[in-house]
């Protein structure tokens, strides 16, 4: 039977986190339900505090097609390297110079929305294509590939 999968991150800052990660991978923040314009507008109906407003969000895919994204906001902060990490595949398909200009492009367009660049690793052939590591704005290590 298949199974959908959501990837929950640990946070600081969940609505931050969701905007980035939205704009990192072409996602958008979740929409409120219907009958709300916005989520403060369904979280005020609701009786949850003001404190409390930035405990969760989402990202999803526009399309429906890829997993869904959830941010909770937890009292720790980041304490070690990840253990599990997202590929962003910013250049399918491209090998060599091509490939990292592909992926340099990308780590820019990255920084300006909060990432930080952590180490480039070039292509080793025949099974290193080369990816750069990057960290979003709470540290979560993810890479460039």
């Amino acid at each position: 039977m298949a199974r959908d999968v959501q990837f929950t991150f640990d946070c600081a800052d969940p609505a931050a986190l969701s905007a980035f990660w939205a704009e990192a991978l072409g996602y958008q923040v979740q929409a409120p339900p219907p009958g709300f314009d916005s989520w403060d507008q369904a979280l005020e109906a609701w009786g949850v505090p003001p404190e409390r407003r930035n405990d969760a969000s989402a990202a999803v895919d526009p399309e429906g097609e890829r997993p869904r994204l959830f941010f909770q906001r937890v009292p720790e902060g980041k304490q070690a390297k990840n253990r599990v990490h997202l590929d962003v595949r910013a250049a399918p398909g491209l090998e060599g110079e091509e490939r990292m200009a592909a992926l340099e492009a990308e780590a820019e367009r990255l920084v300006t929305h909060g990432a930080k660049r952590l180490e480039r690793h070039e292509p080793a052939p025949p099974l290193a294509f080369g990816h750069i590591v990057m960290a979003d704005p709470e540290g979560n290590e993810f890479c460039l590939d």
